[in-house]
């Protein structure tokens, strides 16, 4: 019976990325948002990631776009490109002032907040929930070397969950992953780069068109 706790999930979806990436292990956004709502009175569970506009194919777009379909409410900004002191391009997007500013938007109807992230830049807004009466939970790791979460973020949280014990709960089985063959290499072309939701994420797609 799900808590009448109201609930938030909030994902940084690049720091959850890497920090799944160091654990070895895929997460099934399917599965997360049935475990969350078997056990919370959830009301929102964001999804935020900066991607880069102008290429013709995004691997993070369709996962991006099964997201807003089902259930999770995803918030995207372009990525910003610059040239750094060695003159090399480099890209920046940072998702923090978006998602703080959801979350104080939403604290007077939250008792709990679901934070997966690891960024100690996050500390400062657990410490704003806090003091508005909602309880955090701050899921990341300790697990991997260096440690994903920084220990003024977990210090602040009023529970730390670490990623590695949910991984039976809300993580792809192993035998459903699809492994790129030794040796392949991947394509420029859209149709042949496309990934396999079913097997990357855990969420089915629609068939092409004919």
């Amino acid at each position: 019976m799900p808590s009448d706790q109201r609930c938030a999930i909030f994902i940084d979806g690049a720091n959850l990325y890497a920090t799944t990436k160091a654990l070895g292990f895929d997460i099934d956004y399917k599965k997360l948002l049935k475990d969350f709502q078997a056990r919370e009175n959830l009301i929102r569970a964001f999804y935020y990631t900066a991607m880069i506009e102008d290429q013709e194919y995004s691997s993070i777009r369709p996962l991006v776009d099964w997201l807003d379909y089902n259930g999770y409410r995803v918030v995207t900004k372009p990525v910003r490109e610059f040239t750094d002191s060695a003159g090399r391009r480099r890209f920046k997007g940072n998702m923090d002032i978006e998602l703080a500013i959801d979350a104080l938007e939403l604290a007077p109807r939250l008792d709990h907040m679901v934070l997966f992230s690891g960024d100690g830049d996050f500390r400062s807004l657990v410490e704003a929930m806090q003091r508005r009466g909602v309880r955090v939970t701050v899921i990341s790791t300790i697990q991997t070397q260096p440690a994903m979460i920084s220990d003024e973020l977990r210090r602040q949280a009023d529970e730390f969950v670490d990623l590695s014990t949910l991984a039976s709960r809300i993580g792809r089985e192993a035998t459903e992953r699809a492994p790129r063959p030794t040796g392949e290499t991947p394509t420029r072309h859209r149709a042949e780069s496309r990934p396999n939701l079913e097997n990357r994420y855990g969420i089915r797609q629609p068939e092409d068109d004919a």
